[in-house]
């Protein structure tokens, strides 16, 4: 499945999570003593300015001010005012959904929704083996009630909040679908969903097929169990998708690296102090030859792993320059359920390439076509990027390399 627009939009972390221990900011920037706070004196005035002009707005603004979002405004400033993309400050929803994400699993009916042009919430299609798949969910179906509440389009966030739960829990849903005359109610049971981020086929003559989606916290466990019985079968040679992978977790990228490299640099990160921290392989390596497909959607984690294999001549590249990010980011929850990401270091491939904003040139290009580009799903034979990976590794197979 070929889609460049959410590949873009998926120029997502390249996450670092060095740790999600409890943060406080007070204990960051103060001493507490009893019920007082000792800050220093320029801390000291920054806040009292702050709070002078929160207080200002909030009694002479012509209209009602909510407070709270003065507050949440004024942290988001704090990393918008850095200029980076990659540093934010997230709400409580906006975290806890991006821990769904890393994490790669949730309590729900494994649905996905969008909000729809014409208001209300539409479904994008079921997980397969899903609770909303055996329900006999529809894409293009609208959500107009969860639990007897109505919802919109608008409040989306709301809507999948409530449709999230315990595993084993009940949700009823209310759905016009297009071709009934009247709405209609399905009560569903919550289950753990888990999100693939690793698929695998048998392609002809020999050549395994692994898709990598995006890098979670069980990305590499997967890839390990989908390696294995694509090995069962014999395989001579092995294609690795990363097109459209926006990222994620870089130690499972490093563990996947691990795994095909042999002894080898992956990668190296450095902070503003000239700090770095190598990441190395072992001697194992898989003993057949592999090809990487990348595209201008392969992005940091998935960019980690390709430049280590083009650096070290361990694969070939085939495909598009891919998106260029180099920058790795720190994770961090606060007390109250917020959190945020910040930009921390740079990282630079196994010779010492930084290819922020350049990306990397693959060592075969292939373009496709607008007309492939733009299709949801294409097939094996019009996949031009594949049929290319296919001939350069039966050419591999047919040297022995």
């Amino acid at each position: 499945m070929i889609s460049k627009k959410r590949a873009f939009i998926g120029a997502v972390l390249l996450v670092f999570i060095t740790s999600l221990l409890t943060f406080t900011l007070t204990n960051a920037v103060g001493l507490v003593l009893g019920d007082k706070v000792i800050i220093s004196k320029n801390d000291y005035e920054a806040t009292k300015k702050i709070l002078a002009l929160k207080n200002f707005i909030e009694k002479n603004y012509y209209q009602p001010v909510d407070s709270s979002k003065l507050e949440e405004g004024s942290l988001r400033g704090l990393f918008q005012a850095l200029e980076d993309p990659y540093s934010v400050y997230m709400s409580k929803e906006e975290f806890n959904e991006l821990m769904v994400h890393t994490k790669g699993s949730y309590g729900g009916i494994g649905v996905i929704m969008t909000p729809g042009e014409d208001g209300y919430i539409t479904v994008v299609s079921p997980i397969e083996d899903t609770p909303g798949d055996r329900a006999g969910m529809k894409p293009g179906d609208k959500i107009l009630k969860v639990n007897g509440k109505e919802v919109t389009a608008e409040q989306l966030e709301e809507a999948v909040a409530m449709i999230k739960g315990e595993p084993g829990t009940k949700v009823s849903l209310t759905i016009l679908r297009s071709g009934r005359n009247e709405p209609f109610s399905i009560q569903l049971v919550r289950e753990e969903i888990r999100l693939k981020t690793v698929t695998s086929r048998m392609l002809s003559d020999g050549i395994g097929y692994i898709r990598i989606s995006m890098f979670d916290e069980q990305t590499s466990d997967d890839f390990m169990v989908q390696l294995s019985e694509l090995e069962k079968n014999k395989i001579k040679g092995l294609i690795i998708d990363l097109r459209n992978n926006p990222g994620g977790i870089v130690d499972e990228c490093v563990k996947i690296a691990d795994m095909l490299l042999g002894e080898q640099i992956i990668v190296y990160t450095q902070d503003r102090e000239g700090n770095q921290q190598v990441e190395k392989s072992d001697k194992k390596r898989v003993s057949y030859p592999y090809v990487v497909l990348v595209n201008e959607g392969s992005a940091s984690a998935s960019e980690i792993l390709a430049g280590a294999i083009q650096d070290t001549n361990s694969g070939t590249l085939v495909g598009t320059k891919t998106f260029g990010k180099a920058l790795v980011q720190q994770i961090k929850p606060l007390e109250d359920g917020t959190g945020f990401k910040l930009t921390v270091a740079q990282y630079f491939t196994p010779k010492g390439k930084y290819i922020h904003g350049k990306g990397i040139q693959p060592d075969i290009v292939q373009d496709l076509p607008q007309a492939l580009n733009e299709k949801l799903s294409i097939t094996d034979a019009e996949d031009l990027q594949l049929q290319k990976g296919i001939e350069v590794l039966k050419e591999k197979i047919a040297q022995g390399q």
